[in-house]
């Protein structure tokens, strides 16, 4: 009987977690140390797309390498890492971590569409070293509903979107005011299952050996 690999989230969304525990995996979490904000400026010159995945993939090393540092290393995983921030008017946001920033980006977003980026790397690690790693980008339309400040400034007093990115949650208190979503809604919520499902293929991983 052959073995599936064992499966590492390198990330500590609870709502990455729950997509995929829903969608039948049920991961390990260990999460990376990765300063997004120093590399982030790092970043400036490269294109969105390859900016989420830029992101995805240094997460990526960092839990491969305290993967490695452990004493029982698994002969046979594979690590999943993402990196989502919103595309709008020209430019890339992340989390807005203060209140004053998350209610100046919903004064402006309110009524009108955004893309949420997501960049996916899948890292396939045996017998101790990375065999094989596959990257992309998912990209979503998101338009919002056009809210009076009264309701920004509620939500934004939730304290919910401080810490994630664009400001709002497709799976929260934030859903209330997205009008509608073109696309992959699990994108939107941090982890693409469909780009996800390709990804594990080029690292020749069958995404059903992985069900619990």
């Amino acid at each position: 009987m052959v073995t599936a690999p064992a499966v590492i989230l390198g990330s500590a969304s609870p709502a990455r977690l729950r997509v995929l525990r829903d969608a039948g995996l049920d991961p390990r979490v260990l999460v990376s140390d990765v300063d997004e904000d120093a590399l982030l400026a790092t970043l400036a010159a490269f294109p969105p797309d390859d900016v989420v995945v830029r992101l995805a993939q240094a997460k990526a090393d960092a839990v491969v390498a305290a993967l490695f540092a452990e004493d029982a290393t698994p002969t046979d995983a594979v690590v999943l890492t993402c990196d989502s921030m919103l595309f709008f008017d020209g430019r890339l946001s992340g989390k807005p971590h203060t209140e004053d920033v998350a209610r100046a980006q919903w004064r402006r977003m309110r009524g009108r569409e955004a893309e949420l980026i997501t960049g996916h790397c899948v890292t396939r690690v045996r017998a101790g070293a990375v065999s094989d790693a596959a990257h992309a980008a998912a990209s979503t339309t998101i338009r919002f509903a056009d809210i009076d400040d009264a309701t920004v400034d509620a939500y934004v007093a939730t304290g919910e979107p401080l810490a994630v990115a664009g400001a709002f949650t497709l799976d929260g208190r934030g859903g209330w005011f997205v009008d509608a979503v073109d696309g992959d809604p699990s994108s939107v919520l941090g982890i693409g299952l469909p780009t996800v499902h390709r990804l594990l293929g080029a690292v020749g991983i069958d995404v059903t050996s992985l069900w619990r």
